[in-house]
């Protein structure tokens, strides 16, 4: 199977690393993924230290591998849930981090404007660091595109919105199986922080009012607790479903564990291959 540095670094048996997906992330998924050898990652999104904590008991009561943490360094609460010194993990910030996530426009969330093509050569091109690819991956063939992009990991939202062990409602994990090719939208880029979500009525909304005038501090308003809204409740009006463009080649329900093991073994004969299908 394949391996990579990121699996010797952070103690996992495959570089398959769980999107930190606010609202969604939570102790249960990221505990299933990382029992299934790859990095369950929580998100701490804007929620407070004690809601983190009891994510990540809730994390070791399942399992005592790796578990990774997502912490949203705008957050209010990023000195209460960081590390206990703040000072310290500046300081760790400035002298380097061991490796980076580089994620393309393709995916869900907030997004930027390079493709993941484009954007993990010139990532790992840049630095001496291992690199993990996001966006846009969701079977073994994106994992080799991957590697043979230089990178030495994956990281995959989207795919495991359809886990078993993911708690999001069922409306919102029907929408991802049923997505098609032509199925999401990115709003938000008026005031700077664009976010890929699937099309509803609410993204069609926010759309119209982006480019129709609406006040800065209206259009805020109006965005916020609509990711809840999806997450919790499947409001279908009023809520913000994310997801990456690759939701369209989501099409079943299954164990995180069975996801990880099954990207990694559609991996491995693309990599073995590749050097036939050119002359």
């Amino acid at each position: 199977m394949i391996k990579s540095a990121i699996c010797e670094m952070l103690g996992i048996e495959y570089p398959v690393f769980q999107g930190g997906m606010a609202w969604i992330a939570d102790g249960k998924l990221a505990a299933a993924v990382s029992a299934g050898g790859g990095l369950g990652i929580i998100a701490a999104g804007n929620a407070p230290g004690d809601y983190v904590r009891q994510q990540i008991r809730a994390a070791r009561r399942i399992t005592d591998k790796p578990v990774g943490v997502n912490i949203m360094l705008l957050s209010p609460f990023a000195d209460e849930v960081a590390v206990a010194s703040v000072a310290m993990a500046k300081l760790m910030t400035r002298l380097g981090a061991s490796a980076l996530i580089a994620e393309g426009g393709e995916s869900g969330g907030h997004v930027g404007e390079l493709t993941t093509m484009v954007l993990v050569p010139q990532i790992c091109d840049a630095t001496s660091l291992p690199v993990i690819a996001a966006g846009g991956i969701a079977d073994g063939r994106g994992v080799a595109a991957a590697f043979m992009l230089g990178a030495q990991g994956v990281q995959m939202g989207t795919r495991f919105l359809s886990a078993n062990e993911c708690s999001i409602h069922p409306v919102y994990k029907e929408k991802i199986l049923k997505a098609t090719d032509l199925c999401t939208m990115v709003t938000g880029k008026r005031l700077g922080h664009p976010v890929r979500s699937l099309r509803t009525p609410f993204a069609r909304d926010y759309s119209k009012a982006e480019y129709g005038g609406m006040p800065d501090d209206e259009l805020e308003s109006l965005a916020t607790g609509a990711l809840r809204l999806a997450v919790q409740e499947g409001d279908t009006e009023k809520g913000c479903f994310l997801s990456g463009q690759i939701a369209a080649m989501v099409k079943k329900e299954q164990p995180a564990a069975e996801i990880v093991k099954e990207v990694m073994e559609e991996a491995e004969p693309v990599l073995l291959r590749a050097s036939q299908w050119v002359k």
